[in-house]
């Protein structure tokens, strides 16, 4: 069988990539092929590395606009072959001609049960609604931020003694059963797009 080519698209620490690493050393059906990052510190390069995972750097370059970033990455995917992409606390927002090449083929994960608290500070707003459920999504990626079709959603209890901080840990453990199970699925050919 076929072993999917994935790139993990990161700007911070990397928890994400970290699970996905470790499904796709216990299983056969995707690898990891680069973890291409826009921040230079981002400790994810320094988690890939040591996984022995290559890494790419594609950062802004000043004055560049969103179509010509786009076309770099576009560029350093096909170059390692990739042909799933994973955002994975990848900061940027992709142009609408990069989704559109990718569609199909580009997934995120986002904390928060959409349709419910798309963008950021997810956490802490839905404390401030008075939430009782809270949890993550998988979707794939539309240009709309956080708006494309769902593939799967993990939720978490809200405790009353919750604050942003306990909260996000208790999603963030939930991201990681999530992601790997939704990336194994793709891989597998159990989970497409609709509208790809």
């Amino acid at each position: 069988m076929a072993v999917l080519n994935v790139a993990v698209l990161v700007s911070g620490r990397g928890s994400n990539l970290r699970a996905l690493l470790d499904r796709a050393a216990s299983q056969a059906g995707f690898r990891v092929a680069v973890v291409v990052s826009d921040q230079p510190e981002a400790p994810a390069l320094e988690r890939a590395a040591s996984a022995g995972v290559p890494v790419a750097m594609v950062a802004p370059a000043p004055g560049e606009g969103r179509a010509a970033f786009d076309a770099r990455l576009d560029a350093e995917l096909a170059r390692r072959g990739v042909e799933l992409v994973c955002l994975a606390g990848f900061m940027r927002i992709l142009g609408s001609a990069f989704v559109g090449r990718w569609r199909g083929r580009l997934v995120n994960i986002h904390p928060s049960l959409l349709p419910a608290y798309p963008g950021l500070d997810t956490h802490a707003r839905a404390l401030r609604d008075g939430a009782t459920r809270h949890g993550c999504t998988v979707h794939w990626v539309r240009p709309e931020v956080d708006a494309g079709p769902i593939i799967a959603q993990a939720a978490v209890p809200v405790r009353r003694t919750d604050d942003p901080a306990t909260l996000a840990a208790r999603v963030l453990s939930a991201e990681h059963g999530l992601y790997p199970e939704v990336v194994a699925g793709i891989a597998a050919g159990r989970l497409q797009d609709p509208g790809a």
